[in-house]
């Protein structure tokens, strides 16, 4: 089970989902997309907070209010970090989650500890988390089958732009062509043998000039 919560602090409005469990927690790990943001109280025991950031946004860039209400709702479901204040978030892309067979059940470590961010979280904000829970709702996601319809997506997406791009540069290749046959037969009519007989003097009659008088 996954839980899905909605922030309406930006528009169109994010998601955010977290796992029911360490089990959970598991196919979140294995079946997160590039678009996603991981979140996690520092130190402490929590739940897995997902982002999944809007398209185009860029996980070093989240919205300040947004952000907000992800490391609210970490903090809120951390049974040891709910209890404090001053506590650290961490967050950092999904893709930059590492998971290898000695690791317990939920846990996971980083690939690069320079892409993981923290924020500082004074103290609960019940208005925030309140909001955010008003909005809960509960799914049984096929995880994997949402990533393969993902990537399947993306895949479509990108042969469609590689073909808008061949299309275009096939279109700029003959413009090219053609102005290159226009410069290069531009005196065509010049060097033609009548048109070269027009404009010489040498079969003209005597008293052509007489028309000039």
């Amino acid at each position: 089970m996954v839980y899905y919560f909605t922030s309406t602090v930006i528009s169109p409005s994010a998601f955010i989902y977290v796992g029911k469990d360490k089990v959970e927690n598991e196919e979140l790990i294995k079946y997160g997309l590039e678009e996603d943001v991981w979140f996690h109280v520092d130190n402490l025991s929590s739940a897995h907070i997902y982002l999944r950031l809007p398209e185009g946004e860029s996980w070093e860039n989240i919205n300040p209010d947004l952000l907000t209400d992800c490391a609210q709702l970490t903090k809120a479901n951390s049974i040891e970090g709910n209890k404090k204040d001053n506590i650290t978030v961490i967050y950092t892309p999904w893709s930059n989650l590492k998971k290898d067979g000695s690791m317990a059940v939920g846990q996971v470590g980083f690939k690069d500890q320079r892409k993981v961010k923290r924020i500082h979280v004074p103290q609960r904000q019940n208005p925030i988390v309140n909001r955010l829970n008003k909005t809960k709702v509960e799914k049984h996601p096929d995880l994997r089958q949402e990533k393969e319809d993902r990537l399947k997506e993306l895949r479509h997406r990108d042969r469609a732009a590689q073909q808008a791009r061949q299309k275009e540069e096939a279109r700029i290749a003959r413009e090219h062509k053609q102005k290159a046959w226009e410069r290069d037969h531009a005196y065509d009519d010049v060097m033609d043998p009548e048109a070269l007989a027009a404009s010489s003097n040498q079969d003209r009659d005597p008293d052509f000039l007489d028309d000039f008088f």
